[in-house]
């Protein structure tokens, strides 16, 4: 009861901060207390589409989607506190990195928002790599608008801001072209002295012909870069109605800086100290490692990106993880409701992923290819999610998701072989992500495939949005003149007392893992092809 009463006197204060990250599948949102509790969450269901080539979702479909995860967190606040949700003390975006979002001077779309998971930028990014002798990937911003430029997209002219999804909204809300700097790094290189992106790479960039001959200047475009802590401007009366249409809540909520999900993830997992990292899996995956030492050269595998407060990271991102995981227990579970036993989500996949127990370590000679669209990683052009399997494979239920398990996490196992061949510290990995519902069992296999001990926290499935409400906190924090490192902030005073479980690799896991990971790599050919011998029917 005093719990209760503790948690309506801070919603009716205003003393709660609001988190929103825009996911790949869900569009979610949560409210949290003072010391980082969980008060009142909602989600939206959304999925990306295959459109002209490009991987895109409509921006009133993002809209359509935070209007309803808050209209979901306000109803739960009155259900569960009986009051009214009618302030915020602080408020935070987050989404999806990368990609392209380019606008006019009068703030309109100039083309379809194109996603991270589009492979269409492979010219550009290996012409700017060249250039800064410093890896771009395909999916960053920088690279989006050299490859429109060397298209000759006509829309390149009329540029005036370019930013990311997280951006966007934040902008909306507040009126202020700000970003994370965790975000921004993932649309152009950071410089770690300063915070602010590379000045000689910029400088690079105009040079570009056919950059000068624009009417504009790349850094002009960029949205401001700020660290976690600092104030990105306040929920404004128009961004209030944005939010809530029914008119219900106040402006005047002050904005943390908006983020990437790679950055709520290393928040959500404590991960933002040197040596330390995480692991977010869900539609793509990534890792993220805080170095304590410079890269010896630039990997193709490896992006340099930050953390929220600006520390240098190596991140190794994958575009597929568990979409096919996703589609095969669906399919599972129209069998299940055929045969007349409706299967909750939840319990589908804890009774099918249970069945890995039972399996050969190396899934018994079945193989999988996880790719619903391309993969840098591997150099998979065009997705066509593969299932194979030899005259004597061993085809049972326990290898089958054995194989599902062990295919979603295998490119990011073939991209993190460079940070060993760097040193970068690996100690112990925290992982986080949906697939991890299920205790133990999507956590051993990860541990097993990558060879580093796997923690997940009692968080893992919802990390995104908390993270993003957690900076938001800080924001607060720190405009209360109560400033401290960010990991400071995390260690005293939103991970004292969390719950978490650990899972080391095991001899047999491995070396089963590593038979998979050798004949994954061998028959990725297969993959390759399948991309142009099977057509998209869209």
């Amino acid at each position: 009861m005093m719990k209760i009463r503790k948690a309506t006197e801070a919603i009716e204060a205003g003393r709660t901060a609001l988190g929103i990250e825009l996911g790949s599948t869900r569009i979610k949102a949560v409210l949290l207390s003072e010391d980082g509790e969980t008060l009142a969450s909602g989600s939206y269901g959304w999925e990306n589409a295959l459109e002209n080539g490009v991987w895109t979702y409509a921006l009133e479909d993002a809209w359509r989607g935070v209007q309803a995860a808050y209209e979901s967190v306000a109803a739960n606040v009155e259900e569960s506190y009986h009051v009214k949700l009618t302030k915020l003390g602080a408020i935070g975006v987050s989404a999806m990195m990368h990609g392209y979002l380019a606008f006019d001077k009068d703030g309109g779309l100039l083309a379809p928002f194109r996603t991270w998971r589009n492979n269409i930028t492979g010219e550009a990014a290996d012409k700017l790599s060249e250039l800064f002798h410093f890896h771009i990937p395909q999916r960053w911003s920088v690279a989006h608008i050299e490859q429109a430029l060397l298209n000759k997209e006509a829309h390149t002219k009329d540029i005036a801001f370019l930013t990311t999804l997280a951006g966007y909204i934040h902008w909306q809300l507040t009126g202020e072209k700000v970003l994370g700097v965790g975000d921004a790094s993932g649309m152009f290189p950071i410089d770690a002295e300063t915070g602010t992106y590379r000045k000689d790479y910029l400088e690079k960039f105009n040079a570009l012909p056919e950059a000068a001959a624009m009417p504009w200047k790349l850094i002009d475009l960029l949205p401001e870069a700020l660290p976690a802590g600092k104030p990105a401007g306040h929920l404004t009366e128009a961004g209030a109605r944005l939010l809530d249409p029914t008119g219900g809540l106040a402006p005047g909520a002050l904005a943390a800086p908006p983020e990437g999900d790679a950055g709520t993830g290393m928040v959500s997992t404590n991960a933002v100290r040197k040596r330390t990292g995480n692991i977010s899996v869900g539609t793509s995956a990534f890792s993220m490692h805080v170095l304590e030492h410079d890269l010896t050269k630039p990997h193709r595998d490896i992006d340099m990106v930050t953390t929220p407060d600006g520390a240098p990271v190596a991140m190794v991102h994958v575009n597929n993880c568990s979409s096919d995981i996703n589609a095969w227990v669906s399919l599972f579970g129209e069998f299940a409701k055929a045969a007349g036993c409706d299967l909750a989500p939840d319990k589908l996949y804890g009774l099918l992923f249970e069945q890995v127990g039972a399996a050969d370590k190396d899934a018994g000679g079945l193989m999988n290819y996880a790719c619903l669209s391309g993969e840098n990683i591997t150099d998979v052009a065009a997705g066509r999610p593969l299932f194979l399997r030899a005259p004597h494979s061993r085809f049972t239920l326990a290898n089958f998701m054995l194989a599902q398990l062990l295919s979603a996490f295998a490119p990011l196992a073939i991209g993190m072989k460079a940070l060993k061949e760097e040193h970068v510290a690996m100690d112990s990995l925290v992982a986080q992500g949906g697939l991890f519902r299920t205790p133990i069992v999507a956590q051993q296999v990860l541990a097993d495939m990558l060879g580093v001990p796997i923690t997940v926290m009692a968080s893992a499935g919802e990390g995104g949005p908390w993270g993003m409400g957690v900076l938001a906190l800080y924001a607060l924090k720190c405009q209360a003149g109560e400033a401290r490192p960010l990991a400071d902030f995390l260690d005293a005073e939103i991970f004292r007392d969390t719950e978490a479980t650990r899972r080391d690799p095991t001899v047999a896991g491995e070396k089963g893992a590593a038979v998979f990971t050798e004949a994954y790599e061998k028959a990725l050919e297969l993959e390759r092809a399948a991309g142009t011998a099977l057509d998209d029917r869209a």
